[in-house]
């Protein structure tokens, strides 16, 4: 199961992020974005700009990002909307963060699919990387997080990492994009397994198998 940020002290929080503003180059994003709305629907931002206020706090701090309450507050003035309107927002969706993360925030999946896949393995690599769930390792490079399902069951196991997803995972697998994360590298996002793109079925396909090769009609054998 997700676990429960620990939400840091308010007045600390206060003191470091009281004074938000958008930079430049996101006051003409903020634009853009309540521009798609008509009056009066200016709520209706609230996703695109939290998203935006956290990657500006995570570009500030070199992490992934979080959303402080006052930058949850400055967002909500900037559409006119009680603060509560968009903090439901924000604990709503574990897209946003409500507690510092580290540079590379890792979130595993741990439902069914995932977990019958080999998610423990997953898990388990984290661990011997030094990872434990809801803690950032004290370099501040990640932080570990248990999640709900995040539909890739057909790649599964899965984790994603800030906003990639590595598929078919096992414990090799997941050792090495943490390796390569930690030397500064970028390991290819999507599925690891060899030979696979997305997510095709593994081998031969099993079912209609003639539109491998062509536009093939199956309707004359399915109504002989």
């Amino acid at each position: 199961m997700a676990d429960a940020p620990l939400i840091p002290d308010e007045a600390e929080t206060r003191a470091r992020w009281g004074g938000f503003a958008w930079t430049d180059a996101n006051q003409t994003k903020r634009n853009e974005i309540v521009g798609r709305y008509p009056p009066g629907r200016a709520q209706s931002a609230s996703i695109p700009l939290l998203d935006l206020a956290q990657r500006q706090v995570g570009a500030e701090t070199d992490t992934q990002g979080w959303l402080p309450i006052p930058v949850i507050e400055f967002v909500a003035r900037e559409i006119g909307v009680a603060y509560m309107r968009v903090y439901e927002v924000a604990t709503f969706y574990t897209m946003f963060n409500l507690a510092p993360v580290g540079k590379y925030h890792v979130q595993v999946c741990g439902t069914t699919p995932c977990m019958l896949r080999g998610s423990d393995d997953v898990m388990a690599a984290c661990r011997n990387h030094g990872l434990i769930k809801g803690k950032t390792t004290p370099d501040g490079l990640f932080t570990l997080t248990e999640v709900e399902c995040m539909g890739n069951c057909s790649s599964a196991p899965m984790v994603q990492i800030n906003d990639d997803n590595y598929e078919d995972l096992d414990y090799d697998r997941t050792t090495a994009i943490l390796r390569a994360l930690a030397n500064g590298e970028v390991p290819k996002p999507g599925t690891q397994e060899p030979g696979r793109h997305t997510v095709e079925p593994l081998g031969e396909p099993t079912n209609l198998a003639a539109m491998v090769t062509e536009n093939h009609d199956y309707r004359p054998e399915w109504t002989a």
